[in-house]
């Protein structure tokens, strides 16, 4: 699998195009023994998706909200590091989503495969899966973590730059006065300037702009303020 490892990254890197990508990778995933391949990067708010999984899954898959339930993510995330992975028997899933998960998942020929997680920028992952229709999958040699890890990081380098489309999007809503406090923030204001410019107390203004940040699942008020603003809401 080195090799092809090599061969994906080869195959980034004269793509010049979102679309010449996503003509050259099934059959490089094919030659592999894979019917379909996922690539996706995610952000709380958002996710990137370049993927040949049938349409209707990938609506479904984002309509259902599944990247929040999917085991294969979880074990990315808590894990980072390639792995392989097969859908149980419906019988041990723990819950009735799982069990709903794994069944409309198999109806489209997802049952098993490999997936290679990468650390990104600011603590998000971005994570390449290799699918196929089989209950469960044997390699004929190990994984190689350093030549799956590069080719994957390679890969997300190289979709960063081509601006490819957004897939999902978490909807947000704010107050009008959560979000006059997040924009005269951004601005560089303080707590004691907004309260003073608004005419609130301190307190009121704390009020507004915590519970902006815990909307936005903000860690701090400066990473409220730059998402706010690079989705649009101040």
């Amino acid at each position: 699998m080195r090799t092809w490892f090599q061969r994906l990254t080869d195959v980034a890197s004269v793509a010049d195009t979102e679309d010449m990508l996503k003509d050259a990778l099934p059959p490089l995933v094919q030659e592999l023994g894979f019917d379909s391949y996922a690539y996706l990067y995610m952000e709380p708010a958002r996710v990137n998706a370049v993927s040949n999984y049938a349409p209707e899954w990938q609506d479904r898959y984002f309509a259902a909200k599944y990247r929040h339930i999917d085991p294969v993510i979880q074990t990315a995330n808590s894990i980072m590091r390639a792995f392989t992975w097969a859908a149980p028997s419906l019988r041990d899933c723990k819950t009735k989503e799982i069990r709903r998960f794994y069944s409309e998942a198999a109806a489209f020929g997802i049952q098993s495969g490999i997936s290679i997680p990468v650390r990104t920028a600011c603590g998000h992952m971005s994570m390449l899966t290799l699918a196929t229709n089989k209950p469960s999958l044997s390699l004929d040699t190990d994984i190689d973590q350093i030549a799956a890890v590069t080719a994957v990081t390679y890969l997300h380098a190289k979709l960063e730059t081509r601006n490819t489309q957004l897939t999902d999007q978490v909807s947000f809503k704010l107050t009008a006065r959560q979000a006059v406090c997040l924009k005269w923030s951004a601005e560089g204001k303080s707590m004691k300037d907004i309260a003073a410019i608004e005419n609130m107390s301190f307190a009121t203004v704390n009020f507004h702009l915590n519970n902006a940040r815990k909307i936005l699942h903000a860690s701090s008020l400066a990473q409220a303020t730059a998402l706010a603003t690079r989705l649009g809401l101040i």
